[in-house]
């Protein structure tokens, strides 16, 4: 395992800019080393960034990102971090379902004002 990561590695290893990586450090989530104005990302680093863009794929945001990540370095430790896990997935979970019955719903409503626009047209006489 190597001793130290450049930000240029890093963002071509998990395809983000440099700005990403920045606001990652500014937001606490990682804390690289500084030798002058070069960061150098612990193995550490690196892992706690695969750890941030998967939450970011699963729709966490940052401050959710950072409550799972700050409950793993306290107390409770990996079992909490694992059961507030658990929890945020379901409520994630339960907010694309609404969504996706929200979308259905309007689906239906767009399906009935199409509809009604045609019966209209036919009563006009005029073809679709």
């Amino acid at each position: 395992m190597r001793e130290y990561y450049s930000i240029t590695e890093l963002t071509r290893e998990f395809d983000v800019s440099t700005r990403t990586l920045r606001f990652y450090e500014d937001e606490g989530l990682v804390q690289p080393i500084r030798r002058g104005r070069t960061r150098l990302f612990r193995p550490s680093d690196r892992h706690l960034i695969r750890q941030i863009m998967r939450g970011k794929r699963l729709g966490f945001s940052i401050n959710e990102i950072r409550e799972i990540i700050q409950m793993y370095k306290e107390p409770p430790g990996e079992v909490g971090q694992l059961k507030l896990m658990i929890k945020r997935i379901e409520e994630k979970r339960e907010d694309l379902r609404q969504k996706r019955r929200d979308l259905e719903e309007t689906l239906a409503e767009l399906d009935q004002a199409e509809e009604s626009c045609v019966e209209r047209l036919v009563e006009l006489g005029v073809n679709t």
